[in-house]
């Protein structure tokens, strides 16, 4: 079993990590890193918009409270995510957990993506959530695990997907 110090150090990127060993800087608790990082992402989100080239998409809303995510990612014939951007309207905590995630995912296969749980999204966040606040973070998780079974041009073939190759409605006059 992974500590959540450790998971944080394994996903969350180093620069969020706060420089413990100035002897003029006070250790931060746990708790302080997790606030910042979070604020972090909801002021400068990561990859926040439409990208271009995309060939998986999905969004999804939280109806109780409006909190709204769109993720496009561009997957390689492969199956890994080359690249992931989100865009949406909500709370700081709906927000900032959708730039965590395009982050940590961009380079994972899609067997990885699968792996990655509700549980590993929380952890992912940081500070502890009431169930209602849950619902705000994981709706990026939703969106991505609905997002990689969202081709968006499935009759293309790049992807392996179903090609039709007979004539258009408007030549069959």
């Amino acid at each position: 079993m992974t500590s959540t110090v450790d998971f944080i150090k394994r996903f969350i990127p180093p620069r969020y990590h706060r420089d413990s060993a100035r002897p003029d800087k006070k250790m931060a608790s746990e708790q302080d890193i997790y606030e910042e990082h979070v604020l972090d992402h909801y002021e400068d989100p990561y990859h926040r918009g439409p990208l271009n080239g995309a060939t998986h998409a999905h969004e999804a809303d939280n109806p109780l409270c409006g909190d709204q995510i769109h993720i496009d990612l561009k997957l390689t014939p492969d199956g890994k995510v080359a690249d992931a951007w989100f865009d949406g309207e909500g709370c700081v905590i709906s927000q900032a957990s959708a730039s965590m995630l395009v982050e940590t995912i961009e380079g994972k296969t899609l067997e990885e993506l699968q792996q990655f749980s509700a549980q590993n999204m929380l952890a992912l966040f940081g500070p502890k959530l009431t169930p209602n606040r849950q619902k705000c973070c994981l709706l990026s998780w939703r969106v991505l695990q609905s997002a990689v079974h969202s081709p968006l041009n499935p009759s293309d073939g790049e992807l392996g997907g179903p090609s039709f190759s007979g004539p258009s409605l408007g030549e069959e006059s």
